[in-house]
């Protein structure tokens, strides 16, 4: 990658938590680093002078920046973990696996034990996290023994030992932190009820046990049992208080691989995570140029393939967002919800980021490109018989009433053209009367057009609903060119899109780019708009009893009003502070004029 590319990848980086990750013209991973925001981070990196002698080494083999879009902050420190675990880059520090996050267990064992632990083996057991802290560990299961009474000895509690009495309960049972099901004084079903509602806490879920907690408390105050009503209450205080923490990784989800995919009129964008262990290990987003009409099916099912052997993938399941054939040999799962689901939401976010992140670069060093893209998907969205190359929006602009105008902007190629904007000070209509003002603007401008012999736009944007846009039709009516030029309207309220002879609205995607090149039409037509209407009034402001006195002219009094704020100020002005603003001359007209007044 060549030093301008590497600037515009580094100008359209997201904003957005993650991992980046340095990679050497060889395309060696060098560096990991996680950040709260991904472009500021490694734009420091190249805007900054580094004491540092291997920093500054390091931003010089810079080649190439990858990265992966996650939901916190927390979820990146753990990605980074993994990532040099696996990769072992040369500029980290080297995380051996003793040093691994904790995470909670739940034993699979008869009375299950709850315990912290820094290694996960394949036992069958659950495992929680992790989580970058052990304080938050210690927190949450210091709440959990706080609610429930759990047992900590590692006794096996089979029932045949029980039965022989080959256990006796200890001080834990004495204090009231266990309730001794090793002499059987605690019954399985009890005990496994308690574990079922913690691990419905750890993974932050708790509404059942608030309830039960709830209900437990109202029937100890009933019966008058008011410490042990309090002691519960205390209970319920401290869950409502937790938040659970985010995850990106789960133990159970082993050698799985990822693939989601993003697509528009000319590309689509396939991202693909492999995972190992619960970790999350490699991320990668294939570009895709369509050829012919491909479906988004077609498209995954290439690119799976290619992927899968490009990065050499042994993975015998995939989770994807919906059915795909590979073969009898792969195992397809469409996650619908839990951990599963979440993954899948993950590569799809990091697939629509891509995709803008291209968007962006194609916009600084192919902007025909952008343009030809964005025509595109404007006449599909729109259902309109040619691209609009060339398009037009109309807006009334009569605040209070008074001095009623309007605005008509242009945009070429989905790019303003100020020398094309024209204002209109409205003639034929008395007083604020939308309706009439745009049918009249609208005849004015197209029938100059005509005469004229210049282009006819594409697309024509009324600022209104369907009132605006009815009226707008009685000269394009009137003019002959009712089937000439595709007209539209755009309400304020929900942005709903109004055809001609269509009862029933359109409605965009908040976020589509056919939207956002409306909105941005209409705003500047409300601007522009705007500052003609200011205009007008500050003309018609100046236009005072300071323009009857003899030599003095409208830029004078502008410059009188700047300084002095009101004609009363400048009627009391001395005479020096006029000289000051005017010249000597002036400022004795003004002296004069007012003191025979």
């Amino acid at each position: 990658m060549s030093k301008l590319a590497l600037e515009i990848q580094i100008k359209t980086l997201p904003n957005q938590p993650g991992v980046y990750q340095y990679f050497d013209d060889k395309e060696t991973l060098i560096y990991v680093g996680k950040a709260k925001n991904i472009k500021k981070r490694v734009s420091s990196y190249f805007t900054k002078t580094h004491e540092n002698g291997k920093t500054r080494v390091l931003v010089k083999k810079i080649a190439s920046i990858k990265h992966i879009v996650v939901e916190t902050e927390t979820d990146a420190l753990l990605l980074e973990n993994n990532l040099i675990k696996k990769y072992k880059p040369r500029y980290n520090v080297l995380l051996k696996d003793d040093k691994s996050y904790p995470w909670i267990c739940i034993k699979n064992e008869r009375f299950p034990r709850v315990f912290p632990t820094r290694r996960i083996f394949k036992d069958g057991s659950e495992y929680y996290g992790p989580y970058t802290s052990m304080k938050t560990v210690w927190t949450l299961l210091d709440l959990i023994k706080g609610l429930y009474s759990l047992r900590t000895c590692n006794y096996n509690l089979s029932e045949e030992k029980i039965d022989a009495g080959k256990y006796k309960v200890c001080l834990e049972y004495h204090l009231g932190n266990c309730k001794g099901p090793c002499e059987d004084l605690q019954s399985e079903e009890e005990y496994n009820a308690h574990i079922v509602a913690i691990r419905e806490i750890i993974k932050g879920n708790f509404k059942d046990s608030l309830s039960q907690f709830k209900i437990q408390m109202k029937e100890l105050a009933q019966d008058m049992q008011f410490e042990e009503a309090q002691r519960i209450k205390e209970k319920v205080e401290v869950l409502e208080n937790y938040q659970a923490k985010s995850t990106i990784v789960n133990p159970k989800i082993s050698n799985v691989d990822v693939f989601s995919i993003m697509s528009d009129e000319g590309y689509a964008y396939v991202n693909f995570l492999q995972l190992s262990y619960g970790s999350i290990i490699r991320s990668h987003t294939l570009e895709i140029k369509k050829k012919l009409d491909e479906t988004d099916l077609q498209l995954l099912e290439l690119s799976i393939t290619e992927i899968r052997q490009r990065f050499n993938s042994t993975s015998r399941e995939v989770y994807v967002p919906f059915k795909v054939d590979l073969g009898e040999h792969i195992k397809v799962t469409v996650p619908k919800l839990g951990d599963k689901k979440k993954i899948l939401d993950l590569s799809l976010r990091n697939a629509k980021y891509y995709r803008m992140e291209r968007f962006k670069q194609v916009k600084i060093v192919d902007p025909d490109r952008h343009a030809n893209r964005i025509m595109a998907q404007m006449k599909v969205d729109l259902g309109l018989p040619e691209e609009p190359r060339h398009i037009e929006c109309f807006d009334n602009s009569n605040i209070q009433g008074t001095n009623p105008v309007a605005a008509c902007v242009v945009f070429k190629d989905g790019k303003p053209s100020k020398k094309d904007y024209r204002h209109f000070n409205i003639k034929t209509v008395v007083g604020p009367d939308d309706f009439a003002s745009m049918e009249e603007v609208v005849y004015r401008r197209y029938k100059r057009l005509l005469d004229e012999e210049q282009l006819l736009p594409q697309l024509i944007i009324i600022d209104g609903g369907k009132g605006q846009l009815s009226s707008s039709l009685k000269s394009l009516d009137a003019l002959g060119l009712r089937n000439e030029i595709a007209i539209i309207g755009i309400a304020k309220r929900l942005e709903e899109l109004f055809y001609p002879d269509d009862p029933i609205p359109l409605y965009l995607d908040k976020k589509s780019e056919t939207l956002k090149v409306i909105q941005y039409l209409r705003n500047e037509a409300h601007r522009f708009g705007i500052e003609h209407h200011r205009n007008r009034r500050s003309k018609q402001a100046l236009n005072t009893e300071l323009e009857t006195i003899p030599g003095i002219g409208e830029q004078t009094v502008v410059a009188l009003m700047k300084q002095f704020k009101s004609v009363k100020r400048i009627s009391e002005a001395k005479k020096e502070d006029l000289e000051k603003v005017v010249g000597l001359s002036r400022a004795q007209k003004i002296i004069d004029y007012y003191s025979k007044k």
